[in-house]
């Protein structure tokens, strides 16, 4: 009857059109479960996604939002309205949403163990050992102390296989001792503490401490599904031996294979992955038909892939996402699921709860602090290391998983232990920050290497002198340049370096007695270069919740630095160039770039930081799907544009800084260009020729225009161009713009007479002005600004250098201030552009000017009070307008920094 109902044949099976014959589309079918399991996973994807959002902004992982949404999902909250347990969550259908989450717990512990890198241990095995075996000890002693009283008031014995408390003991002892390593490394990542000594030591502790934990949890699992202690021990050995059969007799092979198919340097093939993923399979089959979990299995797979060319890292950008997004989080709901909060429901129980946390802390706390003051570090340091430690994570959920579902704990113990793993978890960052804030690492960095004592005198005040006022001398002259290594900006970035690199000067010098010149005279040529340019190059990748990204770090900065392709193209053009360069990489979140790469600037003491602009206006630099985007798109991203606002303000105390805006700098053809090229060839043509070869561009002349209105930004962008302008292929016109309101009358500027004259080259040679030559009505006055501004114009043409003079023009403007912006633009659209096959042209300019409503920032003053700021305020108004007027040039927006007078 049920059957005729619902379909209406005589077979009974389900109809074909389904909703469209009246089926119920969430309802459970044994035959067809696929359909209620697709509205389950879309409901945990989308609550754990809601939920992470929120937790993100306050440095929690990802795994809170999960098992937070597994139990709000839960008995807990939602699956007290009346059918919704019955509609959503069926029993019935439990199995199989508890099989694809298994599926996808087994892959995601190869991921972890592809994640420990055992090398970091052996390294660091002093230290780590102690800090791990003190972290470990401590804690399970506490955790079987704890659970004789657990276990006698809540554990309910098994009606086939009872829980001895034996076993039960050694499973408390194991969830209290655990730390959870991939949410650590996390943790430290965040926290830019991976590099550092108490990063090394809690990673290095984490890895031993996280195989040990595995190792006890395999004996529980062990002890419980084998019925004696003498089967146990089989399945013990049996493990043992499929550990030595995978690395002695599996591994080898496997390796030849990865060097064969080129997989071990340039990433895993289909192929290979295919394998890899089959050997995880059968792995986790063998450990599961002896009695020990599958995850162990695919554990120790993940332990032999070798982390050699960054296979491991490759492998896990292959695998990680689907991982992480659909089936680890439908896992942890599971955990939420079978939360239930609602037994915690009396005095004594939450007695147990709090007891539990205490104990989960002070083992771990006190046991790392200790173990880490043994090795001579600072007792806050060892009270950070401690803290760290004491992470549980979703490493934690899994073995309490593992439990629950062998009967080692009832509801309520499951229930207690997840409130525990939780409280553990999200309390770890704060407290970290707390004990161990960037101030105290900064002195204890200075402090161990001998710039200052303890009480943060300087132990040798000339050289670290940290006075704010005194006044450094204005460094005029580009000769340490930090540059932010972008692929996309590579083109850009290689001639604007050229461009300032000296020339070589060829010397006479008299050939030695006897030998002669290759040329056959008396004197040999030489070729001298002056004093070479110094470019320090910061390649920055953004770090992620992806293993992988975490996995960049945990290896080293520095294996990645001699290994990046953009960092490798740099020292390249370095060498056929002559320019002294150092160059690095750092992976840091993408709220981070501003600082990382000010402080950098800092750390080499540049004299100029050169930012390009995003060729596509995004933070990103992948270009394996170049897409060609619009003037309008390129400086719309909202994180992009904040991005450049914090470099701007972090740069205000630290160094001059400018950002290039590049359009077809160094002859390169834009991508947008090549998109509005006539297609000459059908779009179906199954015939492709091959690429026309082409030569250089034949022009390679630049030139350079520069609307000064004064103000230390146009000071600075004016003693640059001058700079740029000591290039033989580079024209320059510069053009005082006096900006007169409605009325006044302005003061026209002539040559100063001075009795020093600065050099223009930008030597410290002191100007002392006596007249500012000024031509004033009486009455009038000039201010102060505009007179020094009036005085640099001059003084500086007037002391031009012969070989300048023919290629540098100066020239006055006075205009309107109704139509100031505009009028700029018709100025700078008459000087570039007018030879469109040179090498491109270029705009520099200040960015802050008063006169046109900028806002100019005291050091270490702030803009942007939350808001997102617009292109405007970002670059100022001047840039602005040529931006949107589409300029037929480059743009250069100089800042001045703090080392001016």
């Amino acid at each position: 009857m049920a059957g005729g109902a619902i379909s209406g044949n005589a077979t009974g099976a389900p109809p074909q059109a389904g909703v469209l014959e009246g089926v119920n589309p969430i309802s459970y079918t044994p035959s067809n479960p696929i359909t209620l399991f697709i509205v389950q996973a879309i409901i945990v994807i989308i609550f754990c996604q809601l939920l992470h959002y929120p937790l993100r902004l306050l440095h929690q992982p990802r795994v809170i939002a999960e098992v937070i949404g597994g139990i709000l999902l839960g008995p807990t909250v939602m699956m007290r309205i009346p059918g919704f347990k019955a509609t959503i969550f069926p029993t019935e259908s439990m199995p199989v949403f508890n099989n694809v989450a298994n599926l996808g717990l087994v892959i995601f512990l190869f991921l972890v163990a592809l994640e420990v890198d055992l090398r970091l241990f052996t390294q660091n095995w002093k230290a780590a050992l102690s800090v791990g075996m003190a972290g470990m000890i401590l804690p399970f002693g506490l955790g079987f102390a704890i659970a004789w009283g657990i276990y006698n008031e809540y554990h309910v014995p098994g009606h086939e296989n009872p829980i001895g408390f034996g076993v039960f003991g050694l499973f408390i002892g194991t969830a209290l001792a655990i730390t959870a390593f991939p949410v650590l490394c996390r943790i430290l990542s965040e926290l830019n503490l991976l590099r550092s000594g108490v990063g090394v030591t809690v990673l290095a502790a984490g890895i031993g401490n996280d195989v040990t934990g595995w190792v006890l949890l395999a004996l529980c699992v062990a002890l419980v599904n084998n019925g004696n202690g003498l089967a146990a021990l089989y399945a013990l050995l049996c493990c043992i031996g499929w550990t030595l059969f995978l690395i002695y007799a599996v591994r080898p092979p496997f390796m030849w294979i990865l060097r064969r198919t080129g997989s071990l340097h340039n990433g895993p093939t289909q192929g290979m992955v295919a394998l890899t993923l089959l050997l995880v399979l059968a792995s986790s089959w063998f450990t599961g038909i002896i009695g020990v979990h599958p995850i162990f299995g695919a554990f120790l797979v993940g332990l032999i892939c070798p982390h050699d060319g960054g296979f491991a890292i490759k492998l896990t950008e292959k695998i990680e996402d689907l991982i992480s997004v659909l089936f680890l989080p439908l896992y942890f709901a599971l955990s939420g699921l079978n939360t239930n909060l609602g037994l915690l429901n009396d005095g004594k129980t939450w007695g147990y709860v709090i007891a539990v946390i205490v104990c989960a802390f002070a083992g771990k706390i006190i046991g790392g602090t200790l173990a880490a003051r043994a090795n001579k570090l600072l007792w806050r340091e060892s009270f950070t290391i401690g803290a760290l430690m004491s992470c549980k994570g979703l490493v934690e959920l899994i073995v309490l998983n593992i439990g629950y579902q062998a009967g080692i704990l009832s509801e309520t113990t499951f229930s207690m232990f997840v409130v525990m793993a939780l409280v553990t978890t999200v309390t770890t960052t704060p407290l970290t920050k707390a004990l161990y804030p960037p101030w105290y690492q900064k002195k204890v960095e200075r402090w161990r290497n001998g710039e200052i004592d303890w009480d943060g005198n300087a132990l040798n005040p000339s050289e670290h002198s940290d006075d704010s006022t005194v006044k450094k001398p204005v460094e005029t002259q580009i000769r340490k340049l930090m540059v932010h290594l972008r692929l996309d900006s590579l083109p850009s970035l290689f001639t604007f370096i050229t461009l300032l690199s000296p020339e070589s000067t060829t010397v006479h010098k008299p050939a030695e007695p006897g030998v002669a010149s290759e040329n056959g005279s008396e004197n040999q040529e030489i070729r001298i270069k002056k004093r070479p340019l110094e470019v320090h190059g910061l390649r920055v990748l953004e770090l992620t919740d992806r293993t992988s990204s975490v996995m960049h770090l945990t290896e080293g900065e520095d294996f990645y630095t001699l290994r990046d392709p953009v960092v490798n193209a740099f020292r390249t053009f370095s060498q056929l160039h002559d320019v002294a360069v150092s160059g690095r990489v750092a992976v840091v979140p993408a709220d981070s770039y501003a600082e990382t790469l000010m402080t950098h600037s800092a750390e080499v003491s540049s004299d100029f930081a050169l930012i390009p602009w995003g060729e596509c206006g995004s933070m990103t630099e992948d270009q394996s799907f170049p897409v060609a985007v619009n003037t309008v798109e390129r400086f719309k991203s909202a994180i992009h544009l904040e991005f450049i606002h914090q470099t701007f303000e972090k740069a205000a105390a630290t160094c001059n800084t400018g950002i290039f805006i590049d359009n077809g700098f160094g002859g390169i053809l834009k991508p947008v260009d090549r998109a509005e090229l006539t297609r000459t060839k059908s779009a179906i043509s199954l015939r492709r020729d091959a690429e026309l070869a082409t030569l250089p561009v034949a022009n390679k002349s630049h030139h350079i225009f520069l609307p000064f209105f004064g103000g230390a930004d146009d000071r600075v962008a004016f003693r640059i161009v001058l700079q740029l302008a000591k290039n033989p292929h580079v024209t320059a016109s510069i053009v005082h713009i006096t900006i007169k309101d409605k009325g006044e009358k302005v003061a026209k500027s002539v040559a100063a007479s001075t009795t020093t004259t600065e050099p223009a080259d930008g030597s410290d040679a002191k100007t002392v002005v006596e007249s500012t030559g000024a031509i004033v009505q009486k009455g009038v006055d000039v201010p102060e600004g505009d007179a020094e501004d009036a005085a640099l114009f001059a003084t500086l043409q007037s002391s031009l250098p012969n070989e300048l003079a023919g290629r540098v023009t100066f020239s006055e403007e006075t205009i309107p201030a109704k139509s100031a912006l505009s009028e700029t633009v018709v100025l700078a659209q008459r000087a570039v552009g007018q030879t469109p096959r040179n090498a491109g042209d270029v705009v520099v300019l200040g960015r802050r000017h008063a006169k046109f409503g900028d806002v100019v920032v005291e050091v270490g003053g702030s803009t942007s009070h939350g808001a997102v700021p617009d292109l405007k305020k970002t670059v100022g108004a001047v840039a602005d307008s040529l931006v949107t007027t589409g300029i037929k040039a480059s743009i250069l927006v100089i800042q001045a920094g703090a080392k001016r007078a």
